[in-house]
């Protein structure tokens, strides 16, 4: 018997994975939309084969998650792999040789040739050297919109900003919010970056974040911006809510006509079996810019001295872009894929709206692609502080944003 035991001991070792490897992986993805998401990547990764993801989801949005993972690396605790926005939030690790080069790996699997826009691949590079995998494709310039809130006020669903301002006094004599707003400074920030967007074009956009143009930031076109963000603030009271998904539930409960967010809010509707088009509208631009910001979420893996970790690193980096994960991941997430290659075909309406938008040219970096996180943060800070305190009138805001324009690098 003792004999029989250790043979089939013997047996299980020979078959089990001779270098089965932990790989720690943060991200910030705590919704119900996006732990589907995520659970994609960690079960394609698990089926290679002798690795493991060890989940690090960090709670709070990615305000609280990346001065914890920078912390970490710089404190020489570095995790197996992080998810950060592709663009310069990474940059200062890079230069210091803390990430993990990626070149070799990109170079032999042609990420050049199926990443589109190769911008996203751009925003991983410093100095020729490939430093991220990029994996979706998220843009901040929607509308989702609620059609219980609107047809429990008895109007039609709006087909733009102007129609929903117009909209808002109908929501609100029934007790429905017009627009739900979470109470994290990115998110404000980021309605701010909407509206100027659809109100002001996306000239205005590039000159004020791209070119660092204070003129532009002071300008009447600008001023305009302020004073319908402004506006906008006034829509929201009574939305009290902290995080963006809980924003996202009251439209889709009906208890918010809509709310200004990113298209990682298409995956909360598919979470709780809304369809769009049939339960919610989405509109890019507003309605009125048909416009996609092209950011999004990348990995970075942080170097490290065990080989093997290493090795786990790059199979991980792999599979991230394969055609069948990037499928299944944006799907989840309400993405759109980096690859350019892939069937799409399962797309809902608001996914295949990007899709066109993407095909079209119509697209901006994101924020984080052209700004610091610092000149970020202070962005962040006064856009916040602006939609929370009525006594800080739009002019007032714009001559604080104009000396953060000044000030950008």
């Amino acid at each position: 018997m003792r004999l029989q035991l250790l043979a089939a001991a013997l047996a299980a070792s020979i078959s089990a994975p001779a270098f089965a490897t932990d790989i720690e992986v943060t991200h910030w993805w705590t919704s119900g939309g996006e732990a589907a998401a995520v659970k994609v990547f960690a079960d394609s990764f698990n089926a290679l084969g002798g690795d493991k993801w060890v989940d690090g989801a960090i709670a709070g949005g990615g305000g609280t998650a990346r001065p914890v993972i920078i912390s970490r690396i710089i404190g020489g605790e570095p995790m197996g792999a992080t998810q950060l926005n592709h663009g310069r939030q990474a940059e200062e690790l890079v230069e210091a040789g803390l990430m993990l080069d990626l070149t070799e790996l990109a170079t032999k699997e042609g990420w050049r040739d199926v990443i589109h826009p190769v911008s996203l691949l751009d925003s991983c590079t410093v100095d020729g050297k490939i430093y991220c995998v990029p994996i979706n494709i998220h843009s901040w310039q929607w509308i989702w919109l609620s059609h219980k809130a609107y047809k429990d006020a008895g109007v039609e669903v709006p087909k733009n900003w102007n129609e929903f301002v117009a909209a808002a006094p109908a929501l609100e004599k029934v007790g429905i919010i017009p627009l739900a707003m979470g109470q994290q400074s990115w998110q404000t920030s980021g309605a701010f970056d909407v509206l100027l967007t659809g109100l002001g074009g996306t000239d205005l956009w590039r000159k004020v974040y791209a070119d660092k143009d204070a003129k532009a930031a002071a300008s009447d076109e600008m001023k305009r911006v302020f004073e319908a963000f402004g506006a906008a603030r006034k829509l929201s009271k009574g939305s009290t809510v902290q995080d963006w998904n809980q924003a996202t539930n009251m439209v889709i409960t009906g208890k918010a006509g809509g709310q200004i967010m990113g298209d990682w809010a298409q995956g909360e509707f598919q979470v709780a079996n809304q369809v769009a088009g049939v339960d919610y509208t989405c509109l890019p631009g507003l309605g009125i810019q048909e416009v996609i910001g092209t950011g999004g979420d990348a990995f970075y893996f942080p170097k490290n001295d065990d080989p093997e970790i290493t090795k786990a690193q790059l199979k991980m980096a792999s599979m991230m872009l394969t055609k069948e994960v990037q499928v299944n991941f944006n799907l989840k997430k309400g993405s759109l894929p980096v690859r350019g290659d892939v069937d799409l075909s399962a797309a809902n309406d608001c996914m295949k709206k990007g899709l066109a938008i993407l095909a079209s040219g119509n697209i901006l970096p994101d924020t984080n692609q052209v700004l610091t996180p610092d000149t970020t943060g202070q962005k962040n800070d006064l856009m916040v502080e602006f939609w929370n305190n009525l006594k800080i009138t739009p002019a007032d805001a714009q001559a604080r944003f104009v000396k953060i324009i000044e000030d950008a690098e």
